[in-house]
């Protein structure tokens, strides 16, 4: 007889991230002789520079395996300090950085540190999944900020203004956003400083993990005004931009208190990101920077080819992404939920995609393609869902 399994009550609050679990799908239809266009997963199909996977050979052999500070190597924490001050424009310290196992321990380790039982910590949604996640599962109280298609799926000061308590604990924003596309221009960003400027209470951990994936303009941060680097977390990461993911590589910015009691959750969690991998960070960093450039070009590329192609399907809406490499089409005149959508895709012609319910109930109507994959597969994708869709 088995021994019954007895979770404890916070697993109950703990979510998921769908995108893995389709991929299994999709792998698996793959493994039966399907033919699968995978849009569903949020990855670079680049492989990392090569002088990048050079350098982190080079720390191997050179010794680079073995525990380092919990925080990270003192040499690569001004390497990211000097990056993140120039790409923000705050002056922040080796003392202000903690470099990660993948950018979610910032995420979670923050929540971690800064959320009390009943604490309410505002989030985008539909948003990545975690963020509702997180805040739940340490007893905090997960208030969605819905975006919505009119507003280019972007937050709004004023509608921001609704949903502050004297509760509210902290406020995440995302930009470049995952699943939209939507970016936060200064003018956005200035609507939501104006409702918060006030409460030093409120803490903002901002995720700007593909700050570098932009089409227009410049990467703006909330850390950048005026008194907000003193209660603001900026998650960035190797994994998007240097098309990392495997590698699991991320970092947060943050007054220095904080990177000490992140640190000290740390040593609790994982001890210490390994040294390689880190060395591979300051290569990144300091190195040439073409191979970003030639990505994001593709990328643009790429979201000019599915805008387009989106746009000539009937009854299918489609809002221009900024930046990541995610569309998020409307399929609310087609007579199908999100998931029934995303399924049907799946099933019928082979394209794997996520429903908008994946990243939260507001995503409902939606559903979201990454086009981090070839121009040809996208075309290819596109005929499929053109001439199904048309069916329905």
């Amino acid at each position: 007889m088995g021994i019954k399994l007895r979770l404890a009550e916070r697993m109950s609050r703990l979510g998921t991230e769908t995108a893995f679990e389709v991929l299994a799908r999709a792998r698996a239809l793959e493994a039966s002789g399907r033919e699968i266009i995978h849009l569903e997963i949020g990855e670079p199909d680049f492989d990392t520079p090569e002088f990048i996977r050079k350098a982190a050979q080079k720390a191997m052999d050179a010794g680079f395996t073995h525990y380092t500070p919990a925080a990270g190597l003192p040499d690569v924490r001004k390497v990211v300090a000097d990056h993140l001050s120039k790409k923000i424009g705050v002056a922040y310290q080796p003392e202000n950085i903690v470099i990660t196992p993948g950018a979610k321990p910032v995420m979670f380790l923050s929540i971690l540190a800064l959320i009390e039982t009943g604490d309410e910590v505002i989030y985008p949604n539909p948003g990545f999944p975690i963020y509702e996640s997180a805040a739940n599962f340490v007893g905090g109280k997960a208030v969605p900020y819905p975006l919505q298609e009119k507003d280019g799926f972007r937050m709004e000061g004023e509608k921001l203004k609704k949903l502050v308590t004297d509760k509210t604990r902290m406020l995440i924003l995302n930009s470049p956003h995952n699943p939209t596309g939507a970016v936060l221009g200064k003018k956005e960003l200035e609507g939501i400083f104006e409702v918060i400027k006030s409460r030093e209470d409120i803490w903002v951990l901002s995720d700007e993990i593909y700050g570098r994936i932009l089409y227009d303009g410049q990467h703006t941060s909330i850390a950048a005004f005026p008194g907000m680097a003193e209660r603001t977390i900026v998650l960035d990461g190797m994994s998007k931009a240097y098309a990392m993911t495997g590698w699991r590589l991320g970092f947060g910015a943050m007054p220095e208190a904080l990177a000490q009691a992140v640190t000290k959750l740390a040593i609790n969690d994982f001890s210490c990101t390994s040294g390689f991998g880190q060395k591979a960070i300051e290569a990144a960093l300091t190195g040439p920077q073409e191979e970003v450039e030639k990505m994001v070009a593709e990328f643009k590329a790429r979201r000019d080819l599915i805008v387009a192609g989106l746009k000539q399907i009937p009854r299918l809406t489609v809002t221009e992404p900024s930046g990541a490499f995610y569309v998020f089409p409307s399929i609310k005149d087609f007579g199908k939920s999100s998931k029934e959508m995303a399924d049907y895709l799946l099933e019928s012609v082979g394209v794997a995609c996520l429903s908008g319910t994946a990243f939260g109930k507001f995503g409902e109507g939606y559903i979201r393609f990454s086009y981090a994959n070839s121009q040809k597969n996208i075309r290819l994708a596109l005929e499929k869902i053109k001439t199904t869709l048309e069916k329905l």
